[in-house]
């Protein structure tokens, strides 16, 4: 058999679609144990340029206790089988909801060492009761960090925002007073990361319309079709060049990045 006969048998075992040879990380924000344990997510970390920041955070809840941590799992876990389901290899900064971390610089790190062709960190926003609403989040560009990610950051951000609105319906977040799409200096996951990624704010916690959704299985689906829509038309477009490979020496890397706590 050929050297390309046999990468094409490879990759249709793998589960070889539109997106085979490509690899995605995503990261479900926050985790199940953080809240319980400050002195370990509270610890400062540097995120570039002099800039520390607190390792992680516990994140935002529904009125009714549903938390971020869970829900950010279960949205990812969902975009991870719709992907994989398309031929990408999708790799996860977390595999539960029952540990500490990883801190912002690990799932910076998880990415930068998969060369992963986009990642997206997946959130919901505690925001203002009377904001509804999702917001796209990409770097800003500065000089030594993100300098080289900051163009296809942006595009994929744009992607993003179209194809999840078009998908979920939600309304672009009302409370922030801009078009869905706001650029940060201040977070290291973005900071820090080597390829291109965005942050999704899917929705807002805080807003009893918006849980109203987020806590439906059903709707929880659409979100992640929406976002999972968004890394395809980015990874699809002419423009975003292939990164890496899936398959090195007839071995498919690990589905998962190691579950680590601090």
């Amino acid at each position: 058999m050929g050297g390309l006969a046999i990468v094409v048998a490879l990759l249709a075992a793998a589960g070889g679609g539109d997106l085979a040879g490509r690899t995605v990380v995503i990261d479900p924000g926050h985790n199940g144990r953080n809240g319980a344990n400050p002195q370990r997510i509270n610890r400062q970390v540097d995120i570039g340029n002099g800039m520390r920041k607190a390792c992680d955070t516990a994140g935002a809840q529904t009125a009714s206790g549903y938390t971020e941590s869970r829900y950010n799992l279960a949205v990812a876990r969902e975009v991870a089988r719709i992907l994989r389901r398309d031929g990408a290899e999708v790799i996860l900064t977390r595999r539960g909801d029952r540990g500490v971390g990883p801190c912002i610089t690990r799932r910076a790190g998880i990415g930068n060492d998969a060369e992963a062709d986009a990642a997206v960190s997946i959130h919901a926003d505690g925001g203002p009761p009377g904001g509804r609403g999702f917001h796209v989040i990409r770097p800003t560009r500065i000089e030594g960090l993100t300098d080289d990610i900051y163009a296809s950051s942006r595009r994929l951000g744009r992607l993003m925002r179209a194809a999840y609105g078009e998908r979920t319906g939600l309304p672009r977040a009302t409370y922030l007073g801009g078009n869905g799409l706001v650029a940060r200096s201040d977070l290291g996951g973005l900071r820090l990361s080597d390829v291109p990624k965005v942050f999704v704010e899917t929705a807002n916690m805080r807003n009893a319309s918006d849980a109203s959704k987020i806590e439906s299985s059903r709707f929880r689906k659409r979100i992640a079709r929406g976002i999972a829509d968004g890394l395809e038309r980015f990874l699809s477009a002419p423009s975003t060049a292939r990164r890496s490979t899936t398959i090195s020496g007839g071995v498919m890397r690990s589905a998962f990045a190691t579950d680590r706590t601090l």
